[in-house]
């Protein structure tokens, strides 16, 4: 039973060493297994003999790496303060800056304290300046002379220069704008003030003040706006030095549009405060002066119409005169 057994687990070995003294108890080497059908050797991990077997290297160099250990929150901190700033400096050049109000002229639609959004964007796409807006400008030509200078700290600076905070060398003002390019503005008396000879109602004038000042330094005048600029006047109009104040500098008291650093549309702090700043209704009742061709229109528009169908009306009589003269003599011919 026992040599049965032996020929059914491998019955080539018995053909291979008929003849031939067999050990069956010698053991076979470490490394060797018996020849199979093939007739080829292999190794332990099944690769032929001869051939070099497949290590996995990649795998096990990647699995024996120790894994990466995440960087601390101290280290990361520097990077991620340089890509604040960075991107703090590209918003405060090019989209939005925030000013501080330092003075009480644009009660009591700005306190002083206030911080305002500018929006510095829409100038870069050839925007200008429309009445109504607040908006905030360089120093056109001295008009801050005798304000005192602020001393700002350390931080203040660090906050000025990433735009969290107006800078102290910039010298800005905000005002509203009243007359753009082309305008006429004129103050008579306590008011109204007039644009283009139309009067606007200011419930955004300070309470107590009157819409013109009844003074010999500028607040009485008439002044045309120049293309290019725009003339300025604070909310609290008696106490605020604006355009009218400041018609003996170079510019006339105007504002050149390419001073204008942007609008402000938002008050964003203090928080309970916070809200828009939007072009009130009285700038919408159609201010533009009318040029002279339409003017003339709505002075004599049956003259021009007239003028314009007269032309019309001749060539057509002088067309039918010429039809009419041809058509004669066909029929003469005709009667023959």
């Amino acid at each position: 039973m026992g040599d049965v057994a032996v020929g059914a687990r491998s019955g080539h070995d018995g053909e291979e060493h008929r003849g031939h003294p067999v050990e069956g108890n010698a053991p076979a080497p470490d490394d060797a297994v018996t020849p199979g059908a093939s007739g080829f050797s292999a190794s332990d991990d099944g690769t032929p003999e001869g051939q070099q077997p497949s290590t996995g290297s990649v795998g096990t160099d990647e699995a024996a790496r120790p894994p990466k250990k995440p960087r601390s929150f101290w280290k990361e901190l520097p990077i991620l303060v340089v890509i604040a700033l960075v991107l703090a400096l590209l918003i405060k050049t090019f989209l939005v800056q925030a000013f501080s109000i330092p003075s009480d002229s644009m009660q009591n639609t700005l306190q002083q304290g206030d911080r305002v959004l500018v929006d510095k964007l829409t100038p870069w796409f050839g925007s200008e300046p429309e009445r109504g807006e607040v908006v905030v400008f360089h120093d056109p030509d001295n008009w801050l002379a005798g304000e005192p200078a602020p001393n700002p700290n350390a931080v203040q600076k660090v906050l000025s220069w990433i735009g969290l905070m107006p800078s102290a060398e910039e010298k800005d003002l905000i005002k509203r704008v009243i007359g753009v390019g082309g305008d006429t503005v004129q103050c008579k008396g306590t008011g109204p003030l007039l644009v283009n000879g139309k009067a606007l109602n200011e419930p955004y004038v300070y309470p107590g003040n009157t819409p013109c000042s009844q003074d010999e330094q500028g607040g009485q005048f008439t002044v045309k706006v120049p293309k290019g600029f725009i003339w300025v006047m604070g909310d609290h109009r008696q106490n605020s030095r604006d355009s009218r104040y400041n018609q003996s500098d170079k510019n006339h008291g105007m504002v050149p549009v390419d001073k204008v650093v942007g609008r402000a549309i938002v008050k964003a702090w203090p928080i309970n405060r916070w809200g828009t700043l939007p072009i009130p209704d009285t700038f919408d009742q159609g201010l533009d002066q009318k040029s002279s061709a339409a003017a003339s229109l709505s002075v004599a528009p049956e003259g021009v119409a007239v003028t314009a169908v007269l032309p019309v009306a001749l060539w057509r009589r002088r067309r039918a005169d010429r039809l009419e003269s041809r058509t004669e003599p066909k029929a003469a011919a005709g009667k023959r």
